[in-house]
C-alpha cells in the first residue's frame, strides 16, 4: 500500500507520516530528498548557478535553500524550471524505493500531490490540515515572516480544494495525540479496506 500525504505548508504532513511509521508505514520525505539528494548533485547545482548565478550557492558551494527558494517563488518561470529540473529525479528516487521494497507499506510526503496531478501514484491520498492562523503560527516559528509564508501558501492550491480531493482528511489543530488517534483510527479503516 502506498499513501500520498498532502495538505498545506506547515499543516503536519510530516508529523502524519511519522504517526505512521509507528504502524510499520515507511516514509519517504519528498523535501528531504530533493533537499539531500537533488540538490546536492553537481550537475544540478552547476544548472542552478547557470541559471541564477553564483549567488544562489553558498561559500561551499552547496544550494543556498533560502536565496533559490526567494527567487522562484517571486518568478513562476523560474519555479517551473526548477520543478521541471527536479521533479523527474524525485520521481526517479520514489520508484527505486518502491522496487527496494515492494511489499513495504509507504507514506510518501508530496506537498505538491494534487497540483502536479500526482494522484494515480498512490492507493489513497491523505490530507493534512489545519486552521489558517494555525499553519501560519507554524510557519513563523519555523523562522519565516508572515508575508513569505503567505506567499508559499499562495503558490498552492487552497487547502479548502486538497481537503475536497483527498480520499481521507487528518485535523492536525490539537495535540500530537489527537492527530495519532486519527492516524490509528485510519489505519484499522485501512487494513479493513484491503
Amino acid at each position: 500500500m502506498i499513501l500520498g500525504i498532502t495538505g498545506g505548508i506547515g499543516c503536519g504532513k510530516s508529523t502524519a507520516a511519522i504517526g505512521l511509521e509507528r504502524h510499520g508505514f515507511r516514509r519517504l520525505d519528498s523535501d528531504a530528498l530533493v533537499r539531500e539528494q537533488i540538490l546536492t548533485e553537481p550537475a544540478l547545482r552547476a544548472a542552478l548557478r547557470g541559471r541564477f548565478g553564483p549567488e544562489v550557492l553558498t561559500a561551499d558551494g552547496s544550494v543556498s535553500r533560502a536565496r533559490l527558494g526567494a527567487q522562484v517563488f517571486a518568478h513562476p518561470d523560474d519555479l517551473r524550471w526548477l520543478e521541471a529540473l527536479t521533479h523527474p529525479r524525485l520521481f526517479a528516487l520514489w520508484r527505486a524505493a518502491f522496487a527496494a521494497e515492494p511489499d513495504a507499506k509507504w507514506a510518501v510526503e508530496v506537498p505538491l500531490l494534487f497540483e502536479k496531478e500526482l494522484e494515480n501514484w498512490f492507493d489513497f491520498t491523505i490530507c493534512v490540515a489545519s486552521a489558517p492562523e494555525q499553519q501560519l503560527a507554524r510557519l513563523e516559528q519555523r523562522g519565516l515572516t508572515r508575508a513569505l509564508a503567505e506567499q508559499r501558501i499562495s503558490k498552492q492550491l487552497p487547502l479548502a480544494h486538497k481537503i475536497e480531493l483527498a480520499d481521507f482528511v487528518l485535523w492536525n489543530d490539537g495535540s500530537v495525540g489527537f492527530l495519532q488517534d486519527q492516524i490509528d483510527r485510519l489505519v484499522e479503516s485501512l487494513t479493513v479496506v484491503r
